[in-house]
Order: C-alpha cells, then sequence, then structure tokens
C-alpha cells in the first residue's frame, strides 16, 4: 500500500524537477537570443565602401577562426599610424555598417571591422567570454600589422560598447567610444522586461558601469536622447562613472538609425577625441 502511494508522488517529484529544468532552459536561450542576433549572410563584400580594403581571417585564442575586413589608408594620411577597431552591436554583422566605416576613414584613419564568433563568416556561438577573446585576437592582428597600442581607438557600438570596455581593461590602447550603449545587459533587460527579474537571473552581464572606473584611457561616449532602445541615461551614468579624460557628445536619431545623419557631429567630436588622446598619450 506504500509503495502505491510513493509511486505517484515520485512520479510528480520527477515532474516538478523536468519542469524546473526546462524552465531553466527556455530562460537561457531566451536571454541568448535577445542579447546575440547574428546574421551568417553577408550582404556585400567589402569593395562596396569603394575604398581599398582586405579580407581577413584571424584566430582567437581558444581556436576560433575570426573574419573582418580592414580598411587601410596610406602613410601620407594625417592619421595614417591611427586605426579604429569597430566592436559592433548585437545584430547582423560587419557587412551591415558601412556607413560607420565611410564616416571614421574621413578623420584619415584605418578601420578594422571583425565579426564576433557566430556573426558573419567567424565561426562559432557567440557568448560574453568568447566576445572579449574575438576582441583581444582582432587587436593582436592590428598590433601584428605594426599599429602601436596607443594609436588603437576601440569603437564600440550598442553590444560592442561592453566588449570595448573590457578590451580597454585588459589590453593597452589608445581610447574608448561607447556608441549608444549601455551601462550593464541586466540593467537594460531590466527595463526593457519589466515583469522578469532581470537583474536576478542574467548570466550575460557586460558591465560596462562597473569597469569604467578602472579604465584609465580617454573616453568618447555618444548617444541620442531620442534612443528608445538604450536610454540617454545609460550615457550619462557611464560618464559620470568614468575617469578624466572624457567627452560625451549628444547625436540625434533611434538607436538603429543610420549614424551617416550624424557624420558632422561624429567628425567633428571624433576630431577633438583624437586631440585628446594624443595630449594624453604624451604626458604618459
Amino acid at each position: 500500500m506504500r509503495d502505491k502511494l510513493r509511486r505517484p508522488t515520485v512520479r510528480g517529484g520527477l515532474k516538478v524537477c523536468a519542469l524546473i529544468i526546462l524552465f531553466f532552459v527556455l530562460l537561457r536561450w531566451f536571454e541568448h537570443t535577445q542579447v546575440y542576433c547574428p546574421s551568417r549572410t553577408l550582404d556585400c563584400g567589402g569593395e562596396a565602401l569603394g575604398h581599398p580594403w582586405e579580407d581577413v581571417q584571424f584566430t582567437a585564442s581558444d581556436g576560433t577562426r575570426l573574419h573582418g575586413w580592414f580598411f587601410p589608408v596610406g602613410t601620407n594620411s594625417s592619421g595614417g599610424q591611427r586605426v579604429f577597431l569597430i566592436c559592433h552591436g548585437n545584430g547582423g554583422n560587419i557587412s551591415h555598417r558601412l556607413g560607420t566605416y565611410k564616416v571614421l576613414l574621413r578623420t584619415g584613419a584605418s578601420v578594422f571591422a571583425f565579426d564576433y564568433r557566430g556573426y558573419g563568416r567567424s565561426a562559432g556561438r557567440p557568448s560574453e567570454s568568447g566576445t572579449y577573446l574575438d576582441g583581444q585576437a582582432a587587436v593582436q592582428w592590428l598590433q601584428s600589422r605594426g599599429f602601436k597600442a596607443e594609436k588603437i581607438f576601440l569603437y564600440g557600438e550598442s553590444l560592442g560598447g561592453g566588449v570595448g570596455a573590457e578590451l580597454a581593461l585588459r589590453l593597452p590602447v589608445g581610447g574608448l567610444m561607447l556608441v549608444s550603449s549601455f551601462t550593464s545587459v541586466p540593467a537594460v533587460g531590466q527595463e526593457l522586461f519589466p515583469w522578469l527579474p532581470v537583474k536576478w537571473i542574467s548570466t550575460i552581464q557586460y558591465d560596462t558601469l562597473g569597469k569604467l572606473p578602472q579604465i584609465r584611457v580617454p573616453l568618447l561616449i555618444l548617444h541620442s536622447k531620442a534612443d528608445s532602445l538604450i536610454g540617454f541615461h545609460h550615457a550619462q551614468r557611464n560618464f559620470a562613472a568614468a575617469n578624466e579624460p572624457k567627452l560625451l557628445q549628444e547625436i540625434v536619431g533611434d538607436h538603429n538609425d543610420p549614424v551617416e545623419q550624424n557624420a558632422d557631429t561624429l567628425q567633428k567630436a571624433l576630431s577633438e577625441f583624437l586631440c585628446l588622446a594624443e595630449r594624453h598619450s604624451q604626458t604618459r
């Protein structure tokens, strides 16, 4: 009689355990798909920019094969020794940001855009630790091409701001740019999904706000007050937490609007930022 009573109890317990496991699996899947939205298909090649370019294959320290585009400028250019490393946002791939490359090339610096693992032609599956390794490998590739650390500038767009902040902690670089970026993934996640205890259940962090007090390179923050995805207050909090020298430049448009509409503003802000970085490097 007791065995008969126990069996339903055991079965019920197993069902509850299975439901709990399923819930957490779905939760992790939901979190991952919200943070990473890669596209494997390149819409065009680097030649679409109408600028000399190089198709680049390189490898992260864990063996993951990565892909990128390098747009060099001539050595006669005033900024020929500088390079912008593009840490792009969570969606698409390097073929969706030609306007950004065009604006940055106008400064006279080279541009290196790479895809995180799982994006475009880069192998693997995206993860927070993986994107950090991918960024490190991209910096090391630039150094192998002769770029000095103080001439490498990290352009972190949205999610890429979280990647750039970690790189600025791990490696010597010339400066960091946070473009329409957040204080952390849990912070913005809590705002987007207020009905979920995001801050308690998030495993993906990208805690830029927590890292900025430890970062000792020039910082430029670019953000729009009309950004409906990542509010302007994220930029304000990041700016307040950062060390000098630092600049905060307001731009226009929503989160995913083309960067070209801010071309003149960006040009001016980048020029000021690069001069600031140059003075900073001379005092070190």
